[in-house]
């Protein structure tokens, strides 16, 4: 494999998270982004949320920015914790809910993927399944 994020990667990886969704039952908004947090594609399911497309491409680079999934940054940024604030860094493209996960080549992240149109666990799900087709 090699250490860049592709766009036959990215196709890959968007398949395996819309087939999850689709098991869910939850139409998603999947965005995957390359080592320097620049989208490589992006899919808006039948029916998902219009307002989760900017969400989810955020999501790819956040936790490409800080090679750290969403759902755990979302923990470390709470109000009394280390990373609180975070989210109003980067010109407002950082999101901590739930859904970004970073996707790595020999240990090394090189991309990530974000979705959103779900609960947090839900799109952390979808998230999960599109990160293990890389």
């Amino acid at each position: 494999m090699s250490n860049k994020v592709k766009l036959e990667d990215a196709r890959r990886v968007i398949a395996a998270a819309e087939k999850k969704a689709a098991e869910i039952g939850q139409p998603m908004n999947i965005a995957v982004a390359d080592e320097g947090g620049n989208l490589v594609s992006h899919v808006r399911m039948d029916g998902a949320w219009l307002g989760s497309v900017d969400i989810s491409i955020k999501k790819a680079y956040t936790s490409r920015a800080f090679d750290i999934s969403t759902k755990d940054l979302a923990g470390h940024s709470q109000s009394g914790n280390q990373f609180f604030g975070i989210h109003a860094s980067n010109d407002g493209k950082i999101m901590i809910f739930a859904g970004g996960i970073p996707l790595k080549s020999d240990g090394k992240v090189v991309g990530a993927v974000g979705v959103s149109g779900g609960s947090g666990d839900q799109d952390h799900a979808v998230a999960e399944a599109g990160a293990a087709a890389f």
